[in-house]
């Protein structure tokens, strides 16, 4: 027997959620729920959000069925499912867009995967006013979170018998960041030479899942795309109310429908439990039931076929009748359905995810804040000589472009080197050095970034026009 935390959530999560647990109950399913509070009434007693003993649970018994929550817009508490995520560190976020017999789209061939890193990104939340007229938001992509989102795609096409794994990116353009992710992705894919493996850019993607979106299995994103693609992809097949979501970690999960509490129909008996059954699917695989998801997901697809939908779909049924009709269209389980299960699971500290790289810091980015236009701050330091001076990413000096537009947020740059043009290594008592040059001539420096040479190779990339 199975024990799975139940967080029924607010609005319709209630409805919903009653929904699955009845039709578990009529498949046999061995399930132990052990219902638990979101506690959206006393947020803000918890310094993580969450009430302790709903976080002590679900990381104890593993695995969590969750209801859809309200999230003020503006104001009050933050995002119980954000917080979740990163209290419990779920870093997939698992998405299967597939279209389903009565749900009427543009499309009734789509049957794909999203898999989203779910931790990283420009959602790490890490951002600073640089200045009256800047704010900056730092994109991390790390290389152990992209090492492990991609072996968890490949794992899950693996187990699923999936057949290809397209890596999305903008490397093209983010060519330190998704470079990595990118070059973490191929790096993990000689793993699996029986599962195809190719990579798009994140544009070329959202217009050729709306073309053709048959051409897609398994997808694997960065954060911030997956985000976008996996509604993107929702859309294809009938909208958020037949979308499923699982938020996936070493040691947790937890299974929701990605759709609103819409309490304006709470308590009608109207609302659609689809969303929250088909993530009770992927909550049976992720588990190893395999045999048991498949047999609840039919009896979903006849009651699709027979026309019994809920209102938002077009139908006519309410909560409780679109349930019965499910429930009768169950098959009993077979003889050997219960096996052994096949759960999926990952284990992050046995992946290679350490690579060791010689460093040198041979200059450094200082950023100063001058509003009335191009600083000039001293042309050499020590061993370190100005190079260029950047706006927004667009080299300013020496040789501005005509009819630029400033902003008072500048990147100067300063590097070492000899008198071969060979990069020199500089120390952090240069970089003081410089700082307190900066600062006796009255420049008004906010942030400083190293820039470093690995192994030869720069990193760190050059500004427009430089």
């Amino acid at each position: 027997m199975f024990k799975v935390v139940l967080i029924k959530g607010d609005g319709i999560g209630p409805e919903i959620a009653d929904a699955v647990v009845e039709i578990f109950d009529a498949a046999k399913v061995p399930v132990t729920w052990i219902e638990k509070d979101a506690g959206l009434s006393v947020i803000d007693k918890y310094p993580t959000g969450i009430p302790d003993d709903t976080l002590d649970a679900i990381q104890k018994y593993k695995v969590a069925l969750k209801g859809p929550t309200t999230t003020p817009v503006g104001k009050g508490h933050k995002s119980v499912n954000v917080t979740l995520r990163t209290s419990l560190e779920l870093y997939a976020n698992v998405r299967p867009a597939k279209s389903l017999p009565g749900v009427h789209t543009r499309f009734d061939n789509v049957d794909l995967i999203i898999v989203r890193e779910n931790i990283e990104d420009t959602y790490s939340g890490i951002e600073h006013i640089q200045t009256p007229q800047v704010a900056q938001g730092l994109k991390l992509i790390t290389r152990p979170g992209s090492i492990r989102i991609a072996k968890y795609a490949f794992e899950m096409a693996k187990l699923y018998g999936r057949k290809k794994v397209t890596a999305v990116h903008k490397a093209n353009i983010h060519k330190m960041t998704d470079g990595l992710f990118l070059e973490c992705f191929y790096e993990v894919a000689k793993d699996y030479p029986e599962i195809k493996s190719s990579d798009l850019i994140v544009d070329n993607t959202c217009m050729q899942l709306v073309t053709s979106p048959e051409r897609f299995d398994v997808l694997v994103l960065p954060n911030l795309y997956g985000d976008i693609v996996s509604d993107l992809s929702a859309g294809l097949v009938g909208g958020l109310g037949v979308a499923p979501g699982g938020n996936i970690g070493d040691n947790s999960a937890i299974f929701e429908a990605v759709h609103g509490s819409a309490p304006d129909i709470a308590g009608k008996g109207i609302a659609n439990p689809t969303a929250l059954l088909l993530s009770s699917f992927q909550l049976l695989q992720h588990i190893g039931l395999h045999e048991t998801k498949q047999r609840i997901e039919n009896a979903l697809i006849e009651t699709l076929k027979d026309g019994i939908k809920t209102a938002d779909l077009g139908g006519k049924a309410n909560t409780a009748e679109f349930t019965q009709a499910i429930i009768e269209r169950l098959e009993p389980p077979a003889a050997d359905e219960m096996k052994e299960p096949r759960p999926l699971h990952i284990k992050s500290e046995l992946l290679p995810v350490f690579k060791e790289k010689h460093e040198d810091c041979h200059g450094v980015d200082v950023f100063i804040e001058s509003p009335s236009g191009i600083p000039e701050p001293p042309k050499k330091v020590d061993h370190l000589e100005l190079t260029m001076i950047s706006n927004r990413g667009t080299k300013v000096y020496p040789g501005a472009p005509p009819n630029i537009w400033l902003v008072d947020h500048h990147r100067c740059r300063y590097v070492a080197k000899d008198e071969n043009g060979n990069y020199l290594r500089i120390s952090d008592e240069e970089i003081f050095h410089l700082l307190r040059e900066l600062y006796v001539h009255k420049f008004e420096w906010v942030h400083i970034e190293k820039l470093r040479m690995f192994d030869g190779e720069l990193g760190y990339t050059k500004a427009q026009g430089e």
